[in-house]
């Protein structure tokens, strides 16, 4: 009796997973989208950042300017003290540049899918902010050691701003460079169109190394 033929993995990324895999050169992408796909298959996979931004929501909910922030290394695992430390003080430096913690309110956003081609690449900010001016930002997280390159700034903010009237309408997209306390914006000078090429690239791309990859 012939064994059943295993259901193909359909190509897939995240926000996270795609911003990594444009940033890579060379053989470094199929390894890299190769891993993914293992991941995917397994079904692995796992947050430690998950209490860190908890403790920065709770600091934009309740006005806190950083009291959550200042206690949370203490209430993870050991094992993961050292990262939680690394990131407090940047992120930190962040919640404050937004003013006053009573003139900030946190946002509710929404995930959302994006087609790039025939890639589907989930768009998940990891929070909003409004602004007492009525401004509002949806809010992703860069946690590397590494700042973001400009080409993972750009994929990232173009993503989220292409998706934004169903993530948060009417907000900006910002990418917080968190161990440095950096925010980042889309540049003046940006040039959508070509981005949308780029990126629609880099998928076609993405999806022919996941096909080779099974």
């Amino acid at each position: 009796m012939t064994a059943p033929a295993s259901t193909p993995l359909t190509p897939y990324a995240t926000l996270l997973g795609f911003t990594r895999y444009v940033d890579r050169t060379g053989p470094t992408k199929a390894t890299f989208v190769g891993g993914l796909r293992k991941q995917r298959a397994s079904r692995s996979g796992f947050n430690p950042h998950g209490q860190f931004v908890k403790a920065l929501k709770a600091d934009i909910a309740f006005h806190t300017g950083g009291t959550h922030l200042a206690g949370v290394a203490d209430m993870v695992k050991p094992r993961w003290r050292p990262l939680y430390q690394a990131l407090v003080p940047g992120a930190t430096t962040w919640l404050r540049s937004l003013g006053e913690p009573t003139a900030v309110d946190l946002a509710q956003t929404r995930d959302a899918l994006a087609m790039l081609g025939d890639l589907p690449v989930k768009i998940n900010p990891h929070f909003g902010v409004r602004h007492a001016d009525g401004r509002a930002e949806a809010v992703r997280l860069h946690f590397d050691e590494a700042p973001p390159s400009e080409e993972s700034v750009l994929a990232t903010l173009h993503l989220m701003a292409r998706h934004m009237d169903a993530v948060l309408p009417h907000a900006e997209p910002v990418l917080v460079d968190v161990r440095r306390g950096l925010a980042h914006r889309m540049p003046t000078d940006a040039k959508p169109d070509q981005i949308e090429r780029w990126l629609s690239g880099e998928a076609a791309a993405f999806r022919a190394i996941w096909s080779t990859a099974a």
